[in-house]
């Protein structure tokens, strides 16, 4: 997953360029024409929809309130036998972890890797042991807000090497992305900024 969210950082306008290359050697007659009329009539809003104009926002809408683990959450004064737990039983990799009492304050956030470097590589008691006691605390954290845009999320994501983001509005906690979430839009931002450049060369705009 890492090596492909790289592909996608380092590579990201390979295919748009690609498509372009291949109708300049498909059509060398036309390019003077294709080219004026791409720079002049639509580069603006070839530009508003670039592949960057999707945000952590639209991610959240697609997935819903409560899909895929946006809504889970543990308090610090759970144990880390239950938060695994809870990871378990709804397919997810991380919890954020609210103050107890506090429905959107957040305090920070426990990870499948927390897990095994702090309990099971050190031979603690995930029953006795609190959340509180190993998750990656709110100081610490990284975190997006709505406006952020998916671009952006994949590099924090990749230079920081974790697999979970939480989504912050007004200090309040709304939601949470995964790698894989970013990855998907990414891939489908690249796939209907294609289907515009075809329909654009093709006479479409």
């Amino acid at each position: 997953m890492q090596g492909a969210v790289n592909a996608f950082l380092s590579h990201g306008n390979f295919v748009k360029s690609a498509v372009l290359q291949r109708f300049r050697v498909a059509n060398p007659l036309l390019r003077p024409i294709m080219f004026s009329r791409f720079d002049s009539v639509s580069s603006a809003r070839i530009e508003e929809q670039s592949f960057e104009s999707t945000t952590i926002s639209d991610i959240l809408k697609a997935k819903g309130k409560g899909a895929d683990g946006s809504w889970l959450w543990c308090t610090t004064d759970d144990t880390v036998y239950d938060a695994v737990k809870s990871m378990t039983l709804h397919n997810v990799g991380a919890l954020v972890v609210l103050k107890p009492g506090e429905q959107k304050s957040i305090a920070g956030i426990i990870t499948e890797r927390d897990y095994l470097r702090k309990i099971i590589v050190q031979g603690r008691s995930s029953k006795s042991t609190k959340v509180g006691d190993i998750m990656t605390e709110e100081n610490k954290l990284i975190t997006v807000t709505p406006d952020t845009k998916v671009l952006q999320a994949m590099q924090l994501m990749t230079d920081n090497r974790i697999r979970h983001i939480p989504v912050i509005d007004d200090k309040e906690m709304i939601g949470m992305v995964s790698i894989g979430d970013v990855v998907r839009a990414v891939v489908t931002e690249h796939r209907e900024e294609l289907d515009r450049l075809s329909a654009y060369i093709q006479g479409g705009y």
